[in-house]
């Protein structure tokens, strides 16, 4: 039984730029072959049971010979595996997806061509060059930096390129730039004509260099620019110095640690992206279902008999809302009841189910909810609390002593996980992270857990520990985190503009 190969490009880097049917295979597949500059966020977009095979080349060190992943794709599909071959850029420009095409075709294997972005276009936009321009030129050419070893006559007609193309763009040249500059100056290019060299082109790794044909060999020497790297020839270059805009970003550059459960991580994700930050998701903690329902059923069951329903978390208002629904009701059972919401997030969270908040307090924590409170006839009332699993006592105990019958109902729990540690440790050890954020008492908790003692401050040395409000900075102080950011208003927004404003005091 034969299976099929999708030969996909992943792009240049920023998982963003998958295309919607590249994501379609990369979710369908059995099995995941991924080279060096795929991006690894794309493995998430891949079934929890698909196998993940790492097959990457870099600067010669390669994991397994282009000979290996060529029988490897074919063992695999022999097996009745849909296999996915997440190559970076598009397959068919130096991507070598040809050559593995054949083999397919020799083997009888189906295969289909998912096309990508190639960092050949990617990088310059991402850098603010065009490769064309009506000012300036309406010819492009992408020419490799790095032709095939032992080729004994050079493929590439260095004459034709320097006096007919008005834009030159070279891939996997960087190590060959001297050569590269040398021969376009030999065959008329002249030696002021404008150069680029972006290397991480589209990641919030990117770094780039300009200069001319006569400099950009020292600037690029003096800047330590490395591959993976494009080299752009024209005078479109001297357009980046009004179009950039990607490396303009206030976080560019900075590595930063999200440490929030994986299914709730996206927006904060989103939002320190978007401000051109590398997110590393490192998540501490899973939010649960408890495995006993009875209370909360029961709860349900009479919700008649309550006055208050209080929410303290957007995961206290899913779990509560969905087992409601399970049982064969809907908002409709909650009308004659008040809602209380102990921030913005959660009350968005409750108009997703059909739910009104009738009290927000100003500040998002239990004690703004006690406040809260003081205005409501709770004398005699009876108040349902769903909420985690270890909660802080402040809301049942403070309510209780109002007058208020409490009803504390765990409805979830958030349970540690470890996933990739080895991997944040090393990073942690290269010195590559710049900051960690905390979301909550239990990630500060958990992720302490994960680090060894004995190597604990080490760790942490000059990494900035960010909390989304005081109690989970306390909890951070209180295990030995030098925490340096408390954002004032608890969100995930508050979080990103406290983030945003210690970023810019450091500069």
């Amino acid at each position: 039984m034969k299976g099929k190969v999708f030969l996909i490009g992943a792009g240049p880097g920023d998982p963003g730029l998958i295309t919607v049917k590249g994501k379609e295979c990369i979710s369908r597949a059995d099995v995941i072959i991924y080279d060096y500059l795929a991006s690894p966020t794309l493995l998430a977009f891949a079934a929890p049971s698909a196998e993940r095979i790492y097959v990457g080349k870099k600067g010669g060190d390669h994991t397994l010979p282009q000979d290996g992943i060529n029988r490897l794709l074919v063992e695999k599909a022999r097996q009745g595996m849909v296999v996915a071959r997440l190559k970076g850029g598009d397959p068919f420009i130096f991507g070598r997806g040809g050559e593995e095409a054949e083999v397919l075709i020799e083997a009888g294997i189906p295969f289909e061509i998912v096309p990508g972005v190639t960092s050949a276009i990617a990088a310059p936009a991402y850098a603010g060059i065009p490769l064309t321009h009506r000012k300036f030129t309406t010819t492009v050419a992408f020419v490799t930096g790095h032709e095939a070893p032992g080729k004994e006559k050079s493929g590439i007609d260095w004459e034709s390129l320097a006096r007919g193309i008005g834009t030159l763009v070279f891939l996997m040249g960087v190590k060959n730039l001297p050569e590269i500059a040398a021969k376009l100056m030999e065959f008329g290019k002249p030696q002021e004509t404008p150069v680029a060299v972006v290397r991480w082109g589209t990641t919030a790794k990117q770094q780039t260099v300009t200069g001319t044909l006569s400099t950009i060999v020292e600037r690029v020497a003096a800047a330590g620019l490395k591959s993976p790297s494009i080299i752009v020839v024209g005078e479109v270059v001297t357009l980046r110095e009004s179009m950039q805009w990607f490396e303009n970003r206030p976080l560019m550059g900075k590595r930063i640690v999200v440490t929030r459960a994986r299914e709730q991580a996206s927006d904060l994700v989103r939002l320190l992206s978007d401000l051109g930050a590398e997110c590393l998701e490192f998540p501490t903690i899973q939010v649960v279902p408890l495995p006993d329902c009875r209370l909360l059923d029961k709860a349900i069951d009479d919700i008649s008999s309550y006055d208050y329903l209080v929410f303290t978390s957007v995961n206290g208002v899913t779990f509560f809302c969905e087992r409601l629904f399970e049982k064969g009701f809907d908002a409709r059972r909650l009308g004659h009841i008040r809602t209380v919401a102990i921030g913005p997030s959660t009350s968005a969270r409750m108009r997703q189910y059909g739910l009104i908040t009738d009290i927000l307090p100003e500040s998002y924590r239990a004690e703004s909810v006690i406040a809260a409170f003081k205005n409501e006839p709770v004398q005699g009332k009876r108040v349902l609390l769903p909420r985690a699993k270890d909660a802080r006592p402040v809301l049942p105990v403070e309510l209780t002593k109002m007058g208020a019958t409490v009803d504390e109902i765990i409805t979830y729990a958030a349970i540690p996980v470890s996933e990739n540690t080895d991997e944040l440790i090393r990073n942690l050890h290269q010195g590559d992270i710049d900051m960690i954020t905390f979301t909550s008492s239990s990630t500060v908790t958990n992720f302490k857990a994960l680090l060894p003692d004995r190597e604990f401050e080490a760790l942490m040395k000059n990494v900035i520990i960010a909390g989304i409000g005081p109690i989970t900075a306390d909890t951070a102080r209180d295990l030995g985190f030098h925490v340096d950011i408390t954002a004032d208003e608890f969100t995930i927004p508050g979080l990103v503009t406290a983030i945003l404003n210690h970023v810019k005091g450091l500069k």
